[in-house]
């Protein structure tokens, strides 16, 4: 293997998604009430506009897809609204969303393995937030600078379960889908999209978002398990 990709929550980062949710609006609205947005438009348009980076042909970047959205539905100074994106990512968020996660002292563990003869190590993440959000990353005691690569929505002109996503990824990276092994937790966002385009793959279960209908056939086991196989590569 030349490269090792990770996603991140259910991952790296074991996630309660629907505390995580809910958390994450109600602290947004906060955020956005001094503009007087309604909490209720702001989290329709903000899941429309997540949904306009799920279908992105690659013509514009996530991060121009999501703002255009948001533009057309909420009037208002889209440079400011970043800058409180940014403080709130940087302290509520981080404060407040951590509470729906919990710990994985493995991770940093995964990483350093991950790392030995040379290989890169992605953070292949869906990439519908900021890079700001990826200080969620901290909560596993990692950071950015650990990884050879992050993508997040500035950076990315696909998500998952677009196969494109992954394909895009091997361009920048210089490797080929058959050199990579791709570790995840969702069997259609993470190993179907990736095994499509010729992935190796690894489905972690401790956190299983699967789907009847989405027909996997990869190595799977638990974070410790992915550990001792990490120790064999």
């Amino acid at each position: 293997m030349k490269a090792i990709l990770f996603d991140l929550d259910g991952t790296l980062l074991p996630l309660d998604e629907k505390l995580f949710v809910d958390i994450y609006f109600t602290e947004l609205a906060k955020v956005f009430s001094e503009y007087n947005i309604d909490s209720k438009k702001l989290v329709e348009t903000i899941w429309t506009a997540t949904g306009d980076m799920i279908k992105n042909d690659g013509k514009k970047t996530n991060e121009e897809v999501f703002w255009d959205r948001f533009e057309s539905c909420i009037d208002t100074d889209v440079s400011s609204v970043k800058g409180l994106l940014a403080d709130f990512y940087a302290n509520q968020f981080f404060n407040k969303v951590k509470k729906s996660s919990t710990e994985n002292s493995l991770a940093k563990v995964a990483v350093e393995l991950a790392k030995k003869n040379g290989r890169k190590v992605i953070l292949a993440t869906n990439p519908v937030f900021p890079e700001d959000a990826l200080v969620r990353l901290k909560w596993t005691g990692l950071d950015v600078d650990d990884f050879d690569y992050v993508s997040h929505y500035s950076n990315s002109s696909f998500s998952k379960p677009n196969p494109k996503y992954f394909l895009d990824l091997c361009k920048k990276l210089g490797v080929e889908p058959k050199d990579c092994l791709m570790v995840g937790n969702d069997e259609r966002e993470d190993i179907f999209a990736a095994s499509s385009v010729g992935m190796n793959c690894y489905l972690v279960t401790d956190n299983l978002n699967s789907y009847p209908d989405c027909e996997v056939d990869c190595e799977k086991g638990s974070f410790k398990d992915l550990i001792e196989k990490l120790k064999t590569l």
